[in-house]
């Protein structure tokens, strides 16, 4: 149990409270009660299964099978060359093509990926960041081979790139330029995309790293504010861009923590877009959000509890108001899942939603002498923590001066310590420990893919078009060293069959390439 969680509460931890101030009623501001006034009674919340393996054939394969089993959206892992642009035949793609994610190299691969899969009528989320406007691309530019409508699209890029600096290291570019790149994301989208969500800021990736659930918090939200203040920079309106803003956030241990942790991240962002940037439409005042359970918590070490800790921590996410959820197979902390954990991992969320009748309820812990002083507590832990940001100039940088990525490191730290001295308990690691593991079934990607992979996009370069793939990437650099919104010249790159290597390394000898600083 966290120190400043208190074994007892009672109305006193509750003075001050004004329910019509900080609650009011679902689907009104400040929503710390949920986005929409009938929450799942109206609809549920969507259900995906992250997934992508291999190659694009065989993450399709797993795509058809979801949408079989009964999932709402799909959401798309990229392998790590895709996310940090290189190709498949780059020298630094070694060992790491198809592993933790689908290898995509150019719009050919894209069309395998969601081919028969009818891109109107799903929402696809794709975890993408430092290459996400060429991915994006490619999807558009496969949605109109297909005949589909691509104002009618609907679906996530991550997109996020300064929890990249933070927490997971997949950047590309120095800061800056990184920021351009996602806000001419937002300015494109605004006509062309009106139904996607244009970014999902995240708090997933600094939980797993090891932060608090006031840091996830304060830190995806001080990102957030970021992201707005660049954009409203570039000349954007914030009530056009704002409605497209999506959240990605943890489902952590602490069940109630994590509860009431959603319900404060709504309530904070809407009163910063309400009074801090005026915005006037509600939708912008409006925190939507993804969540994933939390994958840093599945143990190797008797897998089968994992389906209880993602099935609770999952509860939670329902709990606090979530728009979509992924859950964990319960064998991700020994390999990608096979078809049988991520049909128990969606299984979880229909019983949830089907079974257990919290769907039933529109924000049943409001209230709570508990939720509500949690809730009250992490929002003024977060507002200590935007304060210190503020004070060394912003979020970008208090990145850059390694400020951020020092708070989660001494957190992460403390975590460890606990466990390992045993004033924290994981079952079956540090306590319940089993005489004897039972190994289970893991999923294996094919050793060869990655030389097919490779053939492949060796094959595509010697058959392409050669003098309109140049035009199309000296096209890249010039939008990259002008005022000109890059989507443009990207999408035409990308139908020229140039390959997201290759519009990466146009877009790095403009922009340059990030160096990491930590000093505090």
């Amino acid at each position: 149990m966290p120190d400043d969680q208190k074994s007892l509460y009672t109305a006193d931890d509750l003075a001050g409270f004004e329910p019509e101030r900080d609650l009011g009623f679902p689907g009104e501001f400040p929503f710390t009660r949920g986005i929409q006034p009938t929450m799942y009674r109206g609809r549920l919340w969507t259900m995906r299964q992250y997934a992508g393996m291999g190659d694009a054939e065989e993450s399709n394969q797993r795509y058809r099978f979801l949408l079989s089993q009964g999932t709402a959206g799909l959401s798309v892992a990229f392998d790590l060359p895709t996310q940090i642009g290189y190709d498949s035949d780059a020298p630094e793609s070694l060992g790491e093509v198809g592993r933790v994610g689908v290898a995509i190299d150019s719009i050919e691969d894209m069309e395998r990926l969601f081919a028969g899969i009818p891109l109107e009528r799903i929402s696809t989320s794709m975890t993408i960041n430092a290459t996400a406007s060429i991915l994006l691309a490619m999807y558009v530019a496969v949605a109109r081979r297909t005949g589909a409508e691509v104002k009618k699209l609907s679906g996530t890029i991550q997109n996020d790139v300064l929890k990249e600096y933070i927490a997971r290291g997949t950047y590309i570019y120095p800061i800056r330029h990184a920021m351009r790149i996602v806000t001419d994301v937002f300015a494109w989208a605004n006509d062309e995309l009106p139904e996607w969500n244009t970014i999902s800021i995240s708090g997933y990736h600094m939980r797993e790293a090891g932060c608090t659930a006031a840091q996830e918090v304060a830190f995806t939200l001080a990102n957030g504010i970021s992201y707005v203040e660049a954009a409203l920079a570039a000349g954007l309106d914030v009530d056009r861009f704002a409605p497209r803003l999506s959240f990605f956030f943890n489902a952590h241990n602490n069940f109630l923590e994590e509860v009431a942790k959603f319900r404060t991240a709504r309530r904070i962002w809407a009163g910063i877009m309400r009074e801090r940037f005026g915005a006037k439409n509600p939708r912008s005042w409006m925190l939507r959000f993804h969540t994933q359970t939390a994958g840093s918590t599945l143990t190797a070490q008797q897998p089968e509890n994992n389906i209880v800790r993602t099935a609770i921590q999952a509860l939670a996410a329902v709990l606090g108001g979530t728009q979509s959820l992924h859950t964990n197979g319960y064998d991700e902390a020994l390999a990608l899942p096979t078809e049988e954990a991520a049909r128990i991992a969606l299984r979880t969320q229909q019983i949830i939603a089907c079974e257990m009748g919290v769907a039933n309820t529109v924000d049943p812990v409001a209230g709570s002498y508990c939720i509500e002083a949690l809730t009250r507590q992490i929002e003024e832990q977060a507002r200590g923590y935007f304060e210190r940001i503020e004070a060394m100039g912003g979020m970008l940088a208090a990145i850059e001066r390694g400020w951020v990525q020092q708070e989660i490191q001494n957190a992460a730290y403390a975590t460890q310590r606990a466990v390992d001295n045993g004033e924290a308990t994981v079952v079956g690691v540090n306590r319940f420990r089993a005489d004897q593991e039972t190994p289970i079934p893991t999923q294996r990607i094919d050793p060869a893919l990655e030389l097919r992979q490779v053939e492949r996009v060796r094959a595509l370069r010697a058959r392409r078009d050669s003098v309109r793939w140049r035009s199309a990437i000296d096209g890249v650099r010039e939008a990259a060293g002008s005022d000109t919104n890059l989507m443009p010249a990207i999408l035409e790159a990308v139908e020229s069959y140039a390959t997201v290597g290759e519009i990466a390394s146009a877009l790095r000898e403009v922009f340059g390439e990030y160096q990491e600083s930590v000093t505090v």
